[in-house]
């Protein structure tokens, strides 16, 4: 298996001494690299790697590098590369953590680290050949961690939910909406339950597609139970109930796929 990559750093030399040590492994391809936000963020999109290996503590503020990049690779990106944190800083890594990083490698970088790191990303893709996303991290004092099994050939996904050897079965086309309460994620089903995970809702956004949308911050919508879109008061109002979500502008391409989406399929307008 190769990764295409890209290094994300305002140090130049940090960059070089990076590349001097990927170029030991075969299976990495690197593609370009980058010194700031902005230019980050049009490699990301113009080369869709596999890989970003980014610094989150910038020597210089105005490249201003840092894990607000990911919130924003959500917004254009159905798919999100593997995140590796390259800092020298140890006291980021719980804030990276949330972010779902896939590995976090303290500075000076060593030839060991990503000798683990392609170990590691061996293991995730033998483990999606086998139709199992593993959650890469465990969160200590929750009651319960999240695996999401999935098969390539069939549109829905089940969610299993873990809790002390109880494993809870959610097909996610009974979910109307799941919505952030912190770092956990509360899932609304059709028949008025709400089932909770301990996953943050970037999680979910990563792992759960179309019919699934992110419309807010706190909110991803199934658009299967959207009756009604306003969108002068900027609110999905939920089949059958007189739920309504907002959606934020940040999101409102989101809105207007979904509009679209609809158009598409045996649709009047009247």
């Amino acid at each position: 298996m190769n990764y295409s990559y890209i290094i994300i750093d305002d140090d130049p030399e940090s960059v070089l001494k990076t590349k001097a040590i990927t170029a030991n492994f075969s299976e990495l391809h690197f593609i370009a690299e980058a010194y700031n936000y902005a230019d980050a963020l049009n490699l990301i999109i113009e080369h869709s790697p596999k890989l970003i290996f980014i610094e989150i503590d910038p020597v210089h503020k105005k490249s201003k590098l840092s894990l607000n990049l990911i919130d924003t690779l959500y917004r254009y990106l159905t798919v999100i590369p593997k995140i590796i944190i390259t800092t020298s800083k140890k006291d980021l890594a719980y804030e990276a953590i949330q972010y779902e990083v896939t590995d976090y490698l303290i500075k000076p970088l060593k030839k060991i680290d990503f000798k683990k790191l392609i170990l590691k990303l061996k293991k995730i893709h033998w483990d999606d050949e086998i139709f199992i996303i593993q959650s890469p991290h465990h969160e200590e004092n929750s009651i319960s961690t999240l695996s999401i099994e999935t098969s390539h050939k069939k549109k829905n996904h089940i969610l299993c939910i873990k809790s002390y050897g109880d494993h809870r079965y959610i097909d996610s086309k009974d979910i109307c909406y799941l919505q952030a309460d912190n770092n956990s994620t509360d899932i609304h089903l059709n028949n008025g339950e709400v089932v909770t995970a301990f996953k943050t809702l970037k999680h979910f956004e990563a792992v759960l597609s179309t019919p699934f949308v992110r419309i807010h911050n706190s909110f991803i919508i199934n658009r299967n139970y959207i009756a009604r879109i306003h969108t002068g008061n900027s609110v999905c109002y939920i089949k059958n109930t007189t739920i309504k979500l907002p959606f934020s502008k940040s999101y409102k391409k989101n809105i207007d796929f979904i509009i679209s989406d609809f158009s598409n399929e045996n649709y009047i307008e009247v």
